[in-house]
């Protein structure tokens, strides 16, 4: 096995939500809820010795991170509290700007709002960019 390569990993995530779209003129300006997945993908080179050997990263890592910074703060919860107008993209766009800290190999959100409904982020998108500070 040669080391430095780049691969992709992908961890699944599921999680339930409420929430109410302020500015829709539909139904989903009503209060509803999914069943969240979320897909969160990593690509980088694989570690050459150490524990990780052989990873880009344990997968146990990725679950404790992603379930301390995302799952556990909008799992059976009201997603107007944490986004103002909570629609797949915006959450999505909430969500890398609290794992891309995390993970620097971050390379792709899939967020499904139903089994056939979901908002992609990829880096490199212009909203997959750090917040201006100023």
């Amino acid at each position: 096995m040669k080391f430095g390569r780049v691969v992709q990993i992908r961890k699944q995530f599921k999680f339930e939500a409420a929430h109410v779209l302020p500015y829709h003129q539909g139904k989903c300006s009503r209060l509803h809820g999914h069943s969240y997945r979320l897909d969160v993908t990593l690509e980088g080179p694989l570690a050459g010795d150490g524990p990780a050997a052989g990873m880009i990263l344990d997968f146990e890592a990725v679950s404790r991170i992603v379930k301390n910074g995302v799952i556990g703060e909008l799992d059976h919860r009201s997603l107007n509290e944490v986004v103002p107008n909570p629609t797949s993209e915006n959450v999505v766009i909430w969500i890398w700007r609290r794992l891309a800290p995390e993970f620097p190999q971050l390379a792709e959100l899939v967020l499904w709002e139903t089994a056939t409904a979901c908002a992609i982020l990829r880096r490199g998108d212009v909203l997959a960019q750090p917040l201006d500070p100023s």
